[in-house]
């Protein structure tokens, strides 16, 4: 069975999340303490807190995220040294889940990805500032409908997650105004993301050049395992082509529906979602329910799969 490792974005993120990791696995406590140490703060404590409202602003979402994601990873392999045959032949990740896969493949160490992700969650606030946006999910629409609406409204095309979730971005106002086209068109329903900004569209291209910067003071090193690319759905296999990828994100639209279906024609037929939420494995299974999923959020279920290897 070939096997693909998936990893959240911006949108998972709870207080709590990973506490049970840290005190389980040395592996998972290893990773929250080389974050701290890379951030100079304690991140940890504000992910194991219990103030929600903190955990979501964008600059402390995006490395905390990674971080449990990286945590699950690191106890998920102590916990299975012998899965050989759960070597992935791809890893993936959603947004900002593509920085979780960059650790996982070997193109970047722990502390310097923590590094460039709370940069870039600090130029996509400041972006987000600079250019007041929003996001939300359009439910139910073909792609050409949906492509038709962003031209009519000036906005844009921000993640195509399945081909029946898509989700869009632009101002509150052109927003407004596609989702009141969306359902004239028969859209079976629109929901109203609570995000910061308007993520993957031209209104971030402002932290393109911070990030650009930031990944300059890096050594990225070519991908052990590819990576399947956010913005083509392809595979990506040096370090130049991954540095590429980073920038391009900033603005372009995640084709997750593209990178999945590519995976599952190369003959991948599990997916396993490392990381907290499950929102990757119901995108999945809405793409392709022939495909075995598996969610690894925490130690309960570590132990669950080592039961069934």
């Amino acid at each position: 069975m070939k096997s693909a490792y998936l990893f959240p974005g911006q949108g998972a993120q709870k207080a709590g999340m990973g506490k049970d990791l840290f005190y389980s696995s040395p592996a998972a406590k290893a990773v929250f303490e080389e974050v701290d140490d890379a951030l100079e703060r304690s991140l940890s404590k504000l992910i194991f807190g219990e103030d929600d409202a903190e955990i979501t602003k964008t600059v402390n979402a995006q490395p905390a995220i990674m971080a449990v994601s990286l945590a699950c990873f690191g106890a998920f392999e102590e916990n299975l040294s012998d899965r050989d045959a759960q070597e992935p032949i791809y890893v993936a990740g959603h947004s900002l889940g593509e920085y979780t896969a960059l650790v996982v493949s070997g193109v970047l160490g722990i502390s310097h990805a923590a590094k460039l992700v709370q940069e870039r969650g600090r130029l996509m606030q400041q972006a987000c500032e600079a250019n007041p946006g929003t996001m939300a999910a359009i439910l139910g629409l073909e792609l050409s409908n949906v492509e038709k609406i962003t031209k009519a409204t000036g906005t844009y095309i921000s993640n195509i997650n399945t081909p029946q979730q898509i989700v869009i971005s632009g101002d509150k106002t052109s927003v407004s105004n596609a989702l009141k086209l969306a359902s004239t068109d028969g859209a079976k329903k629109s929901i109203q993301l609570h995000v910061a900004g308007a993520f993957h569209s031209n209104l971030m291209e402002s932290a393109k050049p911070g990030l650009l910067e930031m990944m300059e003071t890096l050594t990225f090193r070519n991908p052990t395992t590819p990576i399947i690319s956010n913005c083509t759905g392809k595979s990506l296999h040096s370090a130049e082509e991954v540095k590429q990828e980073l920038v391009d994100q900033i603005t372009s639209c995640v084709q997750w529906n593209l990178s999945m279906k590519n995976m599952i024609a190369s003959g991948v037929s599990h997916f396993l979602e490392i990381g907290p939420g499950s929102s990757l494995s119901s995108m999945v299974k809405r793409i392709d329910r022939s495909v075995r999923t598996t969610n690894i959020s925490n130690m309960d279920d570590i132990q669950t799969y080592r039961k069934y290897l």
